[in-house]
């Protein structure tokens, strides 16, 4: 397996290895219920070998990468659309797989990549980059499919901001949420003025002996 490709071996699950309680003896085998639907067939509920799919979901292009998955010999190409996880340990629980169709357009959320902060001109007068995405949805044919989207940052000055329509779009790749007929531009990153100010090196330091005492201090010696 490499980060271009991605491939699962599964078992086809019955439908007395389904339910809840079939579920939680999957998982004691150290396996992951999971199905696969779409794509005008019937959907296939299938198990998946947990260390398996831990591993691929190391990766980040597992989750905007078009899958293999190996079904008792036969091979299925789809997406994942959709993962459980356990609440407090973090392992995978279920996974939806959806199938994808050689020139039929899918859905998907990629990861963005903000590229060119250190070079921007905003940083370099202490400014703040504030990213307001980590993904965002689209759709294409399969093909077509990024890994992930790259915002240029390189440019922005201190009180600049992007929206979605600031992304150069791969071919072939919309956005949805600017593809509805109210679609919101949304602001995806600004440059915020820095948060601390800064501190001019070049100020006099005063001699604590200098600095009268206060009133306390007297009072608290008249006391004495």
């Amino acid at each position: 397996m490499s980060i271009n490709h991605f491939e699962l071996n599964a078992v086809d699950r019955s439908a007395e290895q389904q339910g809840k309680g079939a579920s939680r003896r999957l998982r004691k085998q150290n396996l992951v219920p999971a199905i696969i639907y779409g794509g005008n067939e019937e959907p296939t509920s299938i198990s998946i070998k947990i260390n398996e799919l831990v591993k691929s979901l190391e990766f980040e292009a597992f989750f905007s990468h078009i899958l293999t998955i190996n079904v008792d010999g036969v091979e299925h190409q789809a997406v994942i659309k959709d993962l459980q996880r356990h609440p407090a340990k973090g392992f995978p629980m279920h996974a939806d797989f959806q199938r994808v169709v050689k020139g039929q357009k899918i859905t998907m959320n990629v990861p963005v990549h903000f590229a060119g902060k250190e070079e921007a001109p905003g940083t370099a007068k202490a400014g703040v980059l504030s990213t307001l995405v980590s993904d965002i949805e689209i759709s294409c044919i399969p093909s077509l499919l990024p890994e992930y989207l790259e915002i240029d940052v390189s440019g922005m000055e201190i009180g600049d901001l992007l929206r979605l329509s600031d992304i150069k779009l791969p071919e072939g790749v919309v956005i949805n949420e600017l593809e509805l007929e109210d679609g919101h531009d949304r602001t995806i990153a600004n440059m915020l003025p820095p948060t601390v100010e800064e501190v001019d090196a070049d100020a006099e330091e005063v001699d604590a002996a200098e600095v009268p005492a206060t009133e306390q201090s007297e009072d608290k010696k008249d006391g004495e």
